[in-house]
């Protein structure tokens, strides 16, 4: 099995309310259907001799229950600027075909794959600021902004700390607002999301 390494900015975004339930206890809420994205901007990483820092990627989901009674869509979009052997390698991690036990689950429980698509990618990332933006020209869009408290208007900061967490070890939850118009589709506004920073190898995830 191919060795590889991928660290770097993490997003989480979906159409539940703050925080993730389906993190907390597996059901999601308020919707019985769980849709959203995950992405990532890959600052350090290779699989075996392939660099591939620099490179973003995105995955759009759909669930029509809870993540754990599986049937799951995806549809993947990986980095334009990618050559053929970075798309090969990014492509084979997203499978869960090469270890890493969060893509192995994600593979496992999101069994219908809808393709994958060579785009441009345009990625803003802030954790500290809880402030993110993602954008596939004429296909998705979404951004995150900071939690803030009624009526006062002020900023909340809430992070969600999982010290045994296969996906991601901490987290800066943020309001979301998100479009997909791709095979997958929906548009929502007001949910939740989270902004990490994750390393991910064929072994596991190590923060």
């Amino acid at each position: 099995m191919p060795t590889w390494r991928m660290k770097g900015q993490y997003l989480k975004n979906c159409n539940c309310v703050a925080f993730c339930p389906c993190d907390a206890h597996g059901d999601p809420a308020p919707h019985e259907f769980c849709e959203g994205v995950v992405g990532m901007r890959i600052q350090e990483g290779d699989f075996d001799a392939t660099d591939l820092a620099g490179l973003t990627w995105v995955v759009a989901f759909h669930f029509p229950g809870p993540l754990y009674e599986g049937n799951g869509q995806v549809e993947a979009f990986i980095d334009e600027k990618a050559d053929d052997k970075q798309r090969d390698a990014i492509g084979q991690i997203l499978s869960g075909k090469v270890g890493g036990p969060w893509f192995e689950i994600v593979a496992s429980v999101a069994p219908n794959f809808l393709g994958a698509h060579f785009v441009p990618i345009e990625w803003e990332f802030d954790k500290a600021r809880r402030h993110a933006r993602v954008r596939i020209p004429g296909v998705l869009e979404m951004t995150n902004a900071p939690i803030k408290i009624k009526p006062t208007g002020e900023e909340n900061q809430m992070t969600v700390r999982l010290p045994n967490g296969v996906e991601y070890k901490e987290m800066e939850v943020a309001h979301v607002a998100m479009k997909s118009t791709g095979a997958i589709k929906f548009e929502w506004r007001d949910t939740s999301g989270g902004l990490a920073d994750v390393e991910h190898t064929h072994e596991g995830l190590v923060a």
